[in-house]
């Protein structure tokens, strides 16, 4: 089964693995949190996702951070190895959930499940009219106007 690795500015990291635990409580040992505190020097970040990454006890982690370029993504791209470990960006709570249902796929198999979940929940919700359903005409009668 493979960890996986939330590297986050502060408080996003536990606030998504806190999410994720709501749906799935039984994934507390699967799934870990950094949370980068600002003013945090890289290096301590660095030490700190190295003992998370130790404490799991995981064969293999996938490892996601929020934002390309941003210090929690600088600090996960020197912390894995893309053998053993394999790193997103980008997370968001869609991406989570279905990471940590197939868990138990290959590391390779679970990065293209989490960028599957990550795309695809991101959709435009309509407001007015049920989603994926045409919007009625305002001249439309109304199939129940003849009820009394």
């Amino acid at each position: 089964m493979n960890g996986i690795l939330i590297v986050a500015h502060a408080p996003l990291a536990s606030a998504l693995r806190a999410c994720v635990l709501h749906v799935f409580p039984d994934a507390a040992d699967a799934v870990a949190a950094l949370d980068v505190q600002p003013n945090m020097p890289p290096e301590e970040s660095l030490a700190q996702a190295r003992a998370l990454l130790r404490q799991s006890g995981q064969r293999q982690t996938l490892v996601v951070t929020d934002v390309f370029g941003a210090t929690p993504c600088n600090v996960a791209q020197r912390l894995v190895d893309g053998v053993n470990s394999k790193l997103l960006t980008g997370v968001n709570l869609p991406m989570l959930l279905r990471t940590v249902s197939y868990r138990h796929e290959s590391l390779d198999a679970l990065v293209s499940r989490a960028m599957i979940g990550a795309t695809q929940g991101v959709i435009q919700v309509a407001v007015t009219a049920p989603q994926n359903q045409a919007r009625r005409a305002p001249h439309d009668q109304d199939l129940r106007d003849h009820q009394q």
